[in-house]
């Protein structure tokens, strides 16, 4: 993934920055003091992608405050996640989607990832977990294609869509109740899989406790795991793997 300061460094070597503006840009502060909230403004240079908010347990005008200091530093685009309603409310500009608690500032840049990020659920119950992923995937630039309702439970609906399994660069396989959706997907597939259990299912599994241990001793080579629910971590981690290029 290009980060910004190398294309900071880039634009020095090749003329189209130059020296005062890349120094400017380089000294400015790393991060602001807002009193609840040091707003991270030198992710984008550390990581390529500027900071996220996490909206879960922020006031309203908390939220406010946090996106109105970016927007103030530059950042045209900001993502939000597990956004309420409310929250919601206090940002009219950002575009809300409250299936999966995501609110979005800025159009989605032109996907420029290797491949597609596929995300599949095992059940239409995983879905509010997936589009975070999806959304998160695709606020990132990457090509994404939404597989739904493919669980081992009807093993026939995932088979049917062994091209798009096989073609993929990186897949992301959510699911509930047992977690199995990720090992079959993993036997399939010659990319990486992300798998994200989910509090989907009856008392035995725990609130995701079930799959996220199944998930975890999967037979299938190739599966990473992120945490219960965590739609953006598969999302932002499938973005990273979807961007990755040769260090020379």
């Amino acid at each position: 993934m290009k980060t910004e300061i190398k294309s900071l460094l880039e634009g020095v070597r090749d003329g189209s920055v130059s020296v005062e503006a890349a120094l400017l840009k380089l000294k400015a502060a790393p991060y602001e003091d807002v009193g609840y909230a040091k707003v991270d403004l030198h992710r984008a240079v550390r990581q390529g992608v500027p900071e996220v908010i996490y909206g879960a347990g922020k006031t309203p005008e908390q939220l406010r405050g946090i996106v109105e200091t970016m927007r103030s530093r530059g950042q045209t685009r900001v993502l939000v996640t597990r956004l309420s309603p409310e929250g919601a409310a206090a940002l009219p500009e950002l575009r809300y989607y409250p299936e999966a608690r995501v609110g979005t500032l800025g159009a989605p840049p032109e996907p420029d990832g290797i491949g597609t990020v596929v995300i599949a659920t095992g059940g239409t119950s995983d879905v509010p977990v997936a589009e975070e992923a999806a959304l998160t995937a695709e606020f990132y630039g990457n090509r994404v294609l939404r597989l739904y309702d493919v669980g081992v439970a009807g093993l026939h609906r995932l088979l049917s869509h062994l091209e798009d399994i096989m073609s993929a660069s990186v897949i992301v396989a959510i699911a509930g109740m047992e977690g199995a959706l990720a090992s079959v997907i993993g036997g399939l597939a010659d990319c990486p899989v992300i798998a994200v259990p989910t509090s989907v299912g009856y008392g035995a599994s725990f609130q995701g406790l079930s799959a996220l241990l199944s998930m975890l001793n999967s037979c299938a080579s190739g599966v990473s795991v992120v945490n219960i629910d965590n739609g953006f971590g598969a999302g932002y981690l499938a973005s990273m793997i979807n961007h990755m290029e040769a260090k020379q």
